[in-house]
């Protein structure tokens, strides 16, 4: 499996993280490492779930001051419909762009119903459509093959074509898959071994995660980087209900735990291949330590915020790159090695 962008973050988000909250954690993989930040996110402030409302506003929040709805909005884009915050809160509704409300993006007859800490929890409740909450229903998240109904921003219901699994899933748009998956990535490891009596679903067992779901959801988070948005809203929860989520704050451990094969194949770059610039830093060269190690695989440049500044496909063992129109700063190179699908990365100083 393909490790992709995950592990670059971790240096821009260390700034947001109270100090030492995730020691106990550190050199851990698979089991060990879900049961340690387990203990760390454990016994958070329980919310009252009438309250959380009110509260939306503080974790949910557009730069606008409009309501963050995953399933309305369009990044970079202009959204069908926006929501101002309590002005719009449903009631009734008949259509799309009616009112929102508030959704357990993993839902409560998962779970049990309306049980705490679990039914309050901010880290999988969002503020959604009403029309479009209603139509996801209590559906798998999935990646839709024929799609029956199809929101205005893009989210889709239908059938699934993830190997594993061929019933009915919504599908949200790619650039909101990331922060849904780590929303389950979460889910998985704060009520790990307290979940005696889940009903689940097809999507998961208890707390833990399908094996379908799971290649498909670590795929989604690879392939969409966490963003400033979700480093905010995690601020945000941790003031009001004292936990964080791990794999917003530290993106590799979703690897480290589901993943150790290739979270370990990211860290050997050096190992593989030397990086480095010339002419006055226009010039950035990438050479291969072994022969073939550069030959017909995919190369990322990345920003710190997870932008793709660059991309390309090497066809040679020594490779030279133009960066002259990059701005100085920090950034991310990752070559991903087609044939054996692994992935190295390695961070560079313009």
């Amino acid at each position: 499996m393909i490790l992709l962008a995950g592990l670059i973050f971790n240096t821009l988000l260390q700034a947001q993280i109270p100090n030492g909250y995730y020691n106990s954690a550190a050199g851990l993989e698979g089991t060990a490492l879900r049961a340690a930040l387990h203990n760390i996110i454990d016994n958070h402030t329980s919310l009252s779930y009438g309250d959380i409302y009110d509260i939306l506003d503080q974790t949910d929040q557009k730069s606008n001051g409009k309501v963050w709805d995953m399933y309305s909005d369009i990044p970079g884009g202009t959204p069908p419909y926006e929501y101002t915050f309590f002005t719009n809160e449903c009631g009734n509704y008949n259509s799309e762009g009616d009112c929102y409300n508030k959704e357990h993006s993993w839902p409560k007859s998962w779970f049990g119903g309306e049980v705490y800490p679990m039914y309050s929890d901010l880290f999988q409740i969002v503020p959604t459509d009403g029309w479009v909450n209603n139509k996801r229903s209590n559906y798998p998240y999935g990646e839709v093959g024929s799609a029956s109904w199809t929101s205005l921003n893009g989210s889709k219901l239908g059938s699934c074509n993830v190997s594993g699994y061929s019933g009915t899933v919504f599908e949200p748009i790619d650039e909101y898959k990331g922060d849904f998956a780590r929303g389950y990535f979460y889910m998985s490891t704060r009520y790990y071994n307290e979940d005696s009596g889940w009903p689940g679903s097809d999507m998961v067992d208890g707390a833990d995660i399908k094996p379908w779901a799971l290649a498909m959801l670590l795929q989604w988070h690879y392939n969409d980087p966490v963003s400033t948005k979700e480093t905010n809203r995690c601020n945000a929860v941790y003031q009001l209900q004292n936990n964080r989520n791990p794999f917003i704050d530290h993106p590799e451990y979703a690897a480290y735990i589901w993943d150790p094969e290739s979270a370990v194949d990211e860290l050997s770059f050096e190992n593989r291949f030397h990086i480095y610039f010339s002419d006055n830093r226009q010039l950035l060269h990438i050479n291969a330590l072994e022969v073939g190690h550069l030959g017909d695989n995919e190369l990322k440049v990345f920003s710190l915020t997870g932008q793709v500044i660059f991309s390309d496909e090497i066809s040679t063992t020594n490779y030279e790159l133009n960066v002259s129109s990059l701005a100085s700063g920090c950034y991310v190179v990752q070559i991903v090695v087609k044939e054996s699908q692994q992935l190295f990365h390695s961070k560079i100083i313009k």
